[in-house]
């Protein structure tokens, strides 16, 4: 199959992504929109994880305060001043101070998740799964762990805006189109008379 240039802007304009490789994703799935999308999404999280292990020390700090009661502060890192100013950076950075305010997590991501609070959690749910084979029992233990972290982790809950993608896929997918990693480092959310 033929790929035209109108084919190729129409899903750079719906991605994002480079001529190239909508160009080569179109190739790739014989024209088909719906398998191209499919085809870049995968590649850009492979891209990603590539990225993954490259320094992010530019960045921004974003902050959010919402109708005068709840403040938030984020520090948002990626690899350089150049990439920190484009404006999906900078809509990204303010989405994510956004969602902090409106979902409140507690913890950046399952790693900053206190050792006992992880034990005191699987605790709870290896007694609800009492009486059960004891690999069902761990499978039950890590789903519902899994479950916990995407209420109280940033980065494991789903994106306010698009509850269909996490934080952290919403970050994957910045990363894939901007090529740099992108980290979100640390964030302090004050809510007026709180404790």
């Amino acid at each position: 199959m033929t790929v035209t240039a109108s084919d190729v802007k129409k899903l750079r304009d719906q991605t994002g992504a480079g001529m190239m490789k909508a160009k080569e994703a179109l190739e790739a799935s014989d024209g088909n929109f719906d398998k191209a999308v499919v085809w870049l999404r995968e590649k850009g999280e492979a891209t990603a994880a590539k990225k993954a292990d490259r320094e992010a020390r530019a960045g921004v700090i974003e902050s959010y305060v919402h109708s005068g009661r709840i403040g938030v502060l984020v520090e948002i890192n990626c690899e350089t001043d150049f990439v920190a100013m484009t404006p999906e950076f900078k809509e990204f950075a303010r989405d994510v101070a956004m969602h902090i305010a409106a979902a409140n997590p507690e913890y950046l991501n399952s790693g900053s998740v206190p050792a006992e609070v992880v034990a005191q959690e699987s605790a709870i749910y290896r007694k609800e799964a009492e009486g059960k084979p004891a690999e069902v029992v761990e499978k039950i233990v890590q789903g519902k762990l899994d479950k916990f972290y995407a209420t109280v982790c940033l980065v494991n809950q789903p994106f306010v805006k698009d509850p269909d993608i996490s934080i952290a896929k919403l970050t994957t997918q910045l990363v894939a189109k901007l090529g740099e990693n992108i980290v979100i480092r640390r964030f302090e959310r004050l809510e007026l008379g709180a404790q």
